[in-house]
């Protein structure tokens, strides 16, 4: 059997087949590799209190977006 293409997969697709082969860590990796390089999360420090999501409206609006 041959070795399916990572590259050309999308997150979504490597994603479902990291899940349907959870022991494939060449798939696992290729998937990191690609959420990272996509770099679509946003960094901000730990929060206190919910109260302080307001002072991180880029954030809130990521939650939006991706909802």
């Amino acid at each position: 059997m041959s070795e399916p293409n990572f590259q050309a997969m999308s997150c979504k697709e490597l994603h479902a087949y990291v899940l349907a082969h959870r022991d494939d860590q060449k798939a696992f990796y290729a998937y990191v590799d690609k959420l990272y390089a996509e770099a679509t999360w946003v960094e901000m420090p730990p929060l206190q209190s919910v109260e302080e999501l307001e002072h991180y409206p880029e954030f809130l609006e990521h939650l939006r977006k991706s909802a």
